[in-house]
């Protein structure tokens, strides 16, 4: 089966900047697909070329074999797009918005009505139809923009930061909402900033930095490639990078605490415990933000 989205040398240029530079990436049907990296590494615009909203400066992008700059009607009319800000209207109730919404896609003020209650209750918000939009909290203005982009019974769902701000209650559950949308075949696109979020949804993703594509795959299979299963946590001294140049292994430094990637950490440990005295040290499972910090580093971006 061919995939529902693909690049190919997409490249996207600001006043002399390669915001996307040159990026390949296929994405299949009804998976849900992660865009992962720092600020200005171009998973949003990359995101913005997927949804139409920019032209690209070169490359190829195609979205269920179409072209995004030749056939942007035909594409906007199979996507739903949930973006990073809020722009719902606060002049409507929560009902009105996305009845109004639907009119952009033609689809009749009954039928439009249908859709929206029922997205409503899928969403958990048809107690609050009524209510004005600024009445909502965070977490339901979240999930009213995704009933929003489901009005249109879209066969890509594409979402920029879907819970960022939001608290562990309302972030898990948007998880449990798209779920139940890649269940129903449901294609979903996202970036995220959580490395969590990443690892629970996501069947793949790729990780960017400065506008290219530095890691692809599995969250369980880049963990495993870049870091390996375990991790040894240890207070930075002399003597435990004496004992790691030693070994041989692998490590990053975080401060006044060294990260080993070590080959076989409870042997590692036990040589750390012999030579060294030491006051903290742990072995925990690795993660996706493990992976992440060791392939951008950890200088922040703006």
């Amino acid at each position: 089966m061919p995939p529902i989205i693909s690049a190919m040398g997409l490249t996207k240029i600001y006043g002399g900047i390669k915001a996307v530079d040159r990026i390949d990436f296929e994405i299949r049907e009804g998976e849900c697909f992660g865009f992962l990296g720092p600020n200005g590494a171009g998973k949003t615009t990359t995101m913005r070329m997927i949804q139409c909203a920019i032209p690209k400066t070169s490359g190829r992008l195609l979205v269920k074999g179409m072209e995004v700059d030749e056939r942007p009607r035909e594409i906007k009319r199979i996507l739903g797009v949930v973006p990073q800000e809020n722009n719902l209207d606060p002049d409507f109730t929560v009902l009105k918005n996305l009845t109004v919404y639907a009119r952009y896609f033609d689809i009749p003020k009954g039928e439009a009505e249908r859709r929206a209650l029922e997205l409503l209750r899928f969403v958990q918000l048809y107690e609050r139809r009524d209510s004005p939009v600024d009445k909502l909290s965070g977490g339901m203005r979240r999930r009213l923009m995704l009933a929003r982009a489901l009005i249109n019974e879209p066969e890509i769902l594409v979402m920029d930061e879907p819970t960022t701000g939001l608290d562990p209650q309302a972030r898990h559950a948007i998880w449990d909402k798209i779920r139940a949308l890649k269940r129903e075949g449901v294609t979903v696109v996202l970036t995220t900033h959580y490395m969590e979020e990443a690892s629970q949804l996501c069947d793949r993703l790729v990780i960017m930095d400065l506008g290219r594509i530095i890691a692809e795959g599995s969250p369980a299979e880049l963990i495993e490639e870049h870091v390996g299963s375990e991790v040894v946590e240890v207070d930075n001294r002399p003597e435990v990078l004496g004992l790691i140049a030693r070994e041989g292994e692998r490590y990053e430094m975080f401060g006044d605490r060294i990260h080993v990637l070590a080959r076989d950490p409870k042997g590692f440990v036990s040589k750390l415990m012999g030579a060294c005295d030491l006051e903290r040290v742990a072995i925990r499972r690795a993660t996706l933000e493990d992976v992440f910090l060791k392939l951008t580093g950890r200088a922040l971006r703006d």
